[in-house]
């Protein structure tokens, strides 16, 4: 199976991201998937990467042209497969996945849920996004989300494409 993972590429964010981040990559690398990432070598997705790497598990970097010119590529992307921007870095990652998982990060992370998440509330794919709510990390987000739900703003029922675990719960 293919499994995206969405996050953070910031070094300077709580540990706790990073264990879950770790933990998710040796579960992934362990039951034999293989990684979708976005292939940066700092952060959670560096964390992520190396932690899949080291566990026997196979990795696949979409690479926008830009982290390419700045020699911001992981050393454990196995695959790498070259794009032009986010825009199409997400396209691609969506295509090459089976399921999507987005431990905590910011504006990009926020992005790629939502791309994946619409994309599904229109019949595109009939895929789901796992946040994976590390302390908490996503309670405010799944707050407006439920409010968005009370004002009839989404189709259908939110647990269609989006649904919360911990790390714990992602494992059983």
């Amino acid at each position: 199976m293919n499994i995206a993972v969405f996050c953070s590429a910031n070094n300077n964010i709580d540990s706790n991201y990073f264990r879950a981040a770790e933990e998710l990559g040796r579960w992934i690398g362990e039951n034999g998937h293989t990684l979708v990432y976005g292939g940066a070598n700092s952060g959670l997705m560096e964390c992520v990467g190396k932690a899949v790497h080291e566990a026997g598990g196979r990795t696949i970097g979409v690479i926008p042209r830009i982290l390419e010119e700045g020699r911001r590529v992981s050393d454990y992307v196995d695959v790498e497969i070259p794009c032009e921007d986010l825009t199409d870095r997400k396209a691609l990652i969506m295509e090459r996945s089976d399921e999507f998982y987005a431990l905590p990060g910011g504006i990009g992370t926020i992005d790629e849920i939502f791309t994946v998440a619409a994309s599904a509330s229109i019949g595109y794919h009939h895929k789901k996004v796992t946040l994976i709510n590390v302390e908490g990390f996503w309670d405010s987000l799944i707050a407006l989300l439920d409010d968005l739900l009370k004002k009839d703003m989404l189709r259908g029922s939110l647990s269609d494409y989006i649904e919360v675990k911990t790390i714990d719960k992602l494992k059983k």
